[in-house]
This record gives C-alpha cells, sequence and structure tokens, in this order.
C-alpha cells in the first residue's frame, strides 16, 4: 500500500473507526497474479476499491460499509452474525481445506498414479507368487470394469493382449485360442462370465485388473495431470466444444458402435454389422479422452481453487492480526 493511501485512511479514523490490515501480495502467487496491475487495492466489508484511490472515494467507502454493518446488526441478520462469528476463528477444517486448494493437483495425480498403478501391479503379484494380495486387486475392481479377459493387457505372457477372432488382428493368437472358451463374441452368453474370471497363467500372462480403455483413460488424465503441473497450472481450459468433437466422440463411437452391434438387432444389423474393436482403438480412444477430459476440467478446478485460496490467505491476515 502507499504512503498516501495510508496517510488517507490515519485521518479518517476518528470519524469512522475501522482496523488496517496488509497483505503483502508478493507473499503467494495467486495474490501476485490477481491484483499486481491494480495496488493498491482496499477491501472495505463488501466493498473494493482500486488504484487510483483518493480520500473522497475512501470516505465515501468507509461511511456505506459502516452503515451496512450498523444496519444489519440492527435487524439481527443471523448469516450475517455467523460470517463474523465464523472470520473470528481458524479451525482446523479451515486449515485443511487451505491445504487442500494449495495442494488438490498433487493429491489427484498421486489418487490417479494409485487408482491405475494397482491394477498393474496385479499381473506381478501374481508372477511372484503373491496369488492373494493379487486376487484381492482383482477383486476390489471387479465392481468397477467389465475385466473381459479379451479387452485387457497381460504381463509376462506371449502376446499383451489376446483379442476376439472378431476382432480381425493378424499374427496374433486369439483369445478364443488360448483358453479355450467359446462364444465369447456373444454379449448375452455365459462365455462372459469365464471371459471375465479368466486372470491368465504362467504361459499366456496375467492380466490386469482394469481393461485395456480403462487403463487408457486414466493414464491419459494422470499424463495431463503432470503437464498441467509442470507449466505452474498456468494452461487454459479446453473449450467445451472441442472436448464433445475430439474427446468425448471417438470414444463414444468406438465404445457404442461396438455395444450396440454385438446384439444383432434386426433393425440395425444393416446399417451396424457386427464389429469388435481393437487394442489400438481402445488405446487411442480412452487415453485421448482422459487426456482431453483433464484439460477440460482441471484449469477450471483451479480457477476455484485459486479463489479459495485467496479468501483463506485474506482470512488468515484477519484473524492474525487481532492476536
Amino acid at each position: 500500500m502507499c504512503d498516501e493511501t495510508r496517510d488517507f485512511l490515519k485521518s479518517l479514523e476518528s470519524k469512522y473507526p475501522h482496523r488496517l490490515v496488509e497483505l503483502d501480495i508478493e507473499s503467494d502467487p495467486d495474490l501476485l497474479t490477481t491484483y499486481l496491475a491494480e495496488i493498491p487495492v482496499l477491501e472495505i466489508g463488501p466493498y473494493l476499491l482500486k488504484a487510483p484511490i483518493n480520500r473522497q472515494s475512501l470516505e465515501m467507502t468507509l461511511g456505506a460499509a459502516i452503515d451496512r454493518r450498523n444496519q444489519l446488526e440492527q435487524v439481527g441478520d443471523m448469516s450475517y452474525k455467523r460470517r463474523m462469528d465464523k472470520g473470528r476463528l481458524i479451525t482446523a477444517l479451515d486449515r485443511f481445506a487451505y491445504w487442500l486448494a494449495r495442494h488438490y493437483l498433487l493429491a489427484l495425480n498421486i489418487f490417479i498414479f494409485t487408482y491405475v498403478g494397482l491394477p498393474v501391479l496385479a499381473p506381478v503379484l501374481m508372477k511372484t507368487g503373491m496369488i492373494l494380495p493379487g486376487r484381492i486387486i482383482y477383486k476390489i475392481y471387479s465392481p468397477l470394469c467389465h475385466q473381459f479377459g479379451f479387452r485387457s493387457f497381460y504381463l509376462f505372457g506371449d502376446q499383451f493382449y489376446y483379442p476376439l477372432e472378431e476382432a480381425r488382428i493378424p499374427g496374433v493368437i486369439t483369445f478364443e485360442e488360448t483358453t479355450g472358451i467359446r462364444d465369447v463374441s456373444d454379449p448375452t452368453s455365459v462365455s462372459r462370465i469365464q471371459a471375465r474370471q479368466f486372470i491368465g497363467d504362467e504361459k499366456h500372462g496375467y492380466k490386469m485388473a482394469l481393461c485395456e480403455r480403462d487403463i487408457a483413460i486414466y493414464s491419459g488424465l494422470l499424463l495431463f495431470g503432470i503437464v498441467f503441473a509442470l507449466t505452474g497450472r498456468r494452461l487454459k481450459s479446453l473449450h467445451w466444444s472441442l472436448w464433445i468433437l475430439i474427446g468425448l466422440g471417438p470414444i463414444g463411437l468406438d465404445g457404442f458402435s461396438q455395444l450396440f452391434s454385438q446384439f444383432e438387432w434386426s433393425f440395425l444389423t444393416q446399417f451396424l454389422p457386427y464389429r469388435e474393436s481393437t487394442p489400438l482403438l481402445r488405446v487411442l480412444t480412452g487415453g485421448l479422452f482422459g487426456f482431453l477430459t483433464a484439460w477440460f476440467a482441471y484449469p477450471n478446478i483451479e480457477e476455484s481453487m485459486s479463489d479459495t485460496r485467496k479468501i483463506y490467505l485474506k482470512r488468515f491476515a484477519v484473524v492474525n492480526n487481532k492476536k
């Protein structure tokens, strides 16, 4: 704050009693970014004054803020009273909320890394003889993914994946050849239950606990989270139309065309012949969806968290000034 503004406030203190709490914008990147081009900035009750500030505007704003406070106190406004009471204390929940607003991206990245990492760990555990922990991971993820063996990646086997014959991928051993399970192409067949329960073996490897597309989706989320962190959370949000067109469109087209074609409904078969997607398409569409979804969402989350951080910084400054 400049000396002139400080002198104005001091000269008006007897007429309009107030307490000055100064907050150094250089102490926090959010404050610096928001107010660098506007300092000095004064928050007086619900009112905001920005440079240039003169004595007349300052006197009018102080008077308006005091009048408003007196009116709210006279009418016994309970919401105002609650806000005032809350503003006098800093609770453990406040400190946690501020910590989360600062470190939410790290927390998200760690969570997603763990979420996508455990399914990759499952086949490692199975291979190393730690059967029980491996099966626990498969069990935990079973409500979260179909876990079909023909749409999963494998580790420590002859191939990285074992697609259905209908995928028509040349030069690979199919899931039917690997397991002997037949009629898997029919989505209503009980064979699909067997395909879900198939974890793998020593020869063919062990499947990951999430399907190919889910692995790609969460890997895409994690990748953008890392990029967003490395760029200082400065990237702007992807436009919603691009997210729908490039992020949602391909995965929706690949997934739903596969789903509806396999029921072989008579009114659809002439337009939509039976198809089984490929691991490459699942990875491309899933990864694109995950990456662009994070690009659309994370900058918006950052904007909200930035506002939260600024609110708490101001509140902490006011409370600490009273001590």
